[in-house]
């Protein structure tokens, strides 16, 4: 069977404008030279004296958006130049005028020069910015165990790569563990939480028998956080997995979180299981622990989980994203490409998101490491 193309999204949440720190696209930079040639070459293949010399005025301020000191220098020389040339008898300029664009250019290049400054400096910031959140949120392996993994996050707040969903793919004693959840809070204020609820998960993973206890330790991390700031309602919704160690089974536990999607045979449906309360209410040591779902899996089975800014997303007529409708039409051979297929047909059908988007794709491995064939 043919793999299903990507459909085309009309916009990207990660990506920034160039109006939002990122560099200028390449029109902006050859704009100014352009400008120069355009100017030269109209003026000697005219007979007569055109009145186009005020368009060398701009050339200049707009050197500023994409050249450093020295070019914006150099263009502004060229201006000064092409006015007072006789050649190109551009309205025979007076001191007036070119008092004006030798100011405008030294101006320039002295814009260029504390822009120049401030863009090294933001790439620094940026650089360390993401490298910390990385480091909160590292990438998961495509294989971690019998399990292959592929995971999505596109953050609401712009400039970030980590807001208040996360997810985590670990390997322990107990069998591959798996969580995704969601945070209270968006954006950089919540990363603090994302980063204290990684951090027990890691650990319970590694200390605790039951996937259960790993949820109740999850639970305990956000009680005692909140219990040490005034005020502080910290909570989070989550759902916790751990696969067998021959990933034929799978145990699912649900903290208030959407429950996965299982792809099979062409159909996508929800995984039943009986939610357990949200993690740090303090609500989980005086109400009865749910045992979760233990899923029995076949080869060519994949898990799907999904944030609410997924199963929650609507268009500019009010109407959800249909997930159930769609997973099966942009189920792949290949786990990995499955959330880049969903993300591409949720910006088309939404045009924009403005919540995390987060998807986590699990399937069980071949001998080979290859996800199995039916």
């Amino acid at each position: 069977m043919p793999k299903p193309p990507a459909p085309r999204s009309r916009r990207d949440p990660s990506r920034r404008s160039w109006l939002r720190g990122a560099p200028p696209p390449h029109w902006v930079r050859v704009l100014p030279p352009v400008l120069v040639v355009a100017v030269c070459v109209a003026t000697l293949l005219s007979p007569n004296p055109l009145d186009i010399g005020f368009l060398l005025g701009a050339i200049p301020p707009l050197a500023v958006l994409s050249y450093g000191p020295l070019a914006t220098a150099l263009l502004g020389c060229a201006v000064v130049t092409l006015l007072s040339v006789p050649l190109f008898q551009l309205n025979h300029p007076g001191n007036a005028d070119l008092e004006t664009i030798v100011f405008v250019s030294v101006l320039s290049v002295f814009l260029s020069f504390v822009r120049s400054r401030r863009d090294r400096q933001l790439n620094l910031e940026r650089t360390i910015a993401e490298a910390a959140q990385r480091a909160v949120v590292p990438p998961i392996p495509e294989l971690v165990g019998p399990v292959r993994c592929a995971g999505l996050y596109r953050a609401a707040q712009r400039g970030t790569l980590v807001g208040g969903d996360f997810f985590d793919v670990r390997r322990g004693p107990h069998g591959v563990r798996a969580v995704m959840g969601d945070v209270q809070g968006h954006g950089l204020a919540a990363v603090s939480t994302v980063a204290a609820l990684l951090g027990s998960f890691r650990e319970a993973v590694l200390d605790r028998p039951d996937l259960t206890a790993v949820a109740g330790a999850l639970d305990r991390r956000l009680v005692v956080d909140s219990a040490e700031v005034r005020h502080a309602e910290l909570f989070a919704t989550a759902v916790l997995l751990e696969f067998a160690s021959d990933a034929r089974s799978v145990r699912v536990v649900t903290c208030g979180h959407p429950a996965p999607v299982l792809l099979r045979d062409g159909k996508a449906t929800e995984v039943e299981v009986v939610p357990w309360t949200p993690l740090g209410l303090g609500l989980a040591e005086s109400v009865p622990e749910q045992e979760g779902r233990t899923l029995l899996l076949r080869p060519g089975d994949v898990l799907f989980l999904a944030s609410d800014g997924v199963t929650e997303a609507r268009n500019r007529s009010g109407a959800f994203y249909p997930l159930l409708d769609r997973l099966p039409r942009l189920a792949d051979i290949d786990p990995g490409v499955l959330a880049d297929h969903v993300l591409a047909d949720l910006l088309a059908h939404c045009g924009t998101v403005r919540d995390d988007v987060t998807m986590l794709v699990l399937a069980p491995a071949g001998p080979d490491g290859a996800a199995s064939g039916p």
